[in-house]
């Protein structure tokens, strides 16, 4: 049997010739303008591409109730609602929320007026150190709007991706109880 001979032999792979330039992706831009509608105002950013729209709330429009926990959207610490929908915004790019509506812990009072789960928090002593509150209160607007929720399991099952090293959850699902169970039910003429 023999050997094979040549550059491959040798350790050299064939080089494939470079694309023509035209044919080259452009570069990515350092730096682009985003406009959000956060809370019910429009804010425009110059933010790099890659800037997570936790990054562009806390360091670019000084919205710190939105908290950094993992950063690996695991732990819920920054959840908002983007169009009504919560979402970890540490796995969301700033450009990807352009042109939806972002409301985040500090947008849901009206006013001095808290939310109805601001208030069930407050009440339900729904919380201890209050580092994941903000995101555990965006991610129960969410599961209430979302209406899949029925009984208490179904509240700890949605909540799930919602951390609390302090252990406050009996009184999370408490606070979150309280709110569904005072929203008008199908049966009473209200909405589903």
């Amino acid at each position: 049997m023999s050997q094979p001979t040549g550059p491959a032999s040798q350790g050299h792979a064939h080089k494939q010739p470079a694309p023509p330039p035209e044919a080259m992706p452009e570069a990515m831009p350092e730096a682009m303008d985003v406009t959000l509608a956060i809370n019910g105002s429009r804010k425009t950013l110059r933010v790099a591409p890659w800037t997570s729209l936790l990054d562009a709330l806390r360091l670019h429009l000084d919205l710190t109730g939105t908290k950094k926990g993992c950063d690996h959207g695991q732990c819920g610490a920054c959840t908002v609602l983007v169009d009504g929908r919560r979402i970890n915004s540490c796995l969301t790019l700033a450009v990807m929320a352009e042109g939806r509506t972002v409301t985040t812990i500090e947008g849901l009072a009206s006013g001095d007026a808290l939310h109805p789960l601001q208030e069930a928090f407050v009440e339900q002593d729904a919380f201890q150190c209050g580092y994941c509150t903000p995101g555990q209160i965006c991610s129960a607007v969410g599961l209430l709007e979302e209406g899949h929720a029925k009984s208490d399991d179904d509240i700890r099952e949605l909540m799930s991706g919602n951390l609390c090293r302090c252990g406050a959850y009996p009184n999370i699902v408490a606070a979150i109880r309280q709110v569904m169970d005072a929203q008008p039910s199908a049966k009473d003429g209200g909405a589903p």
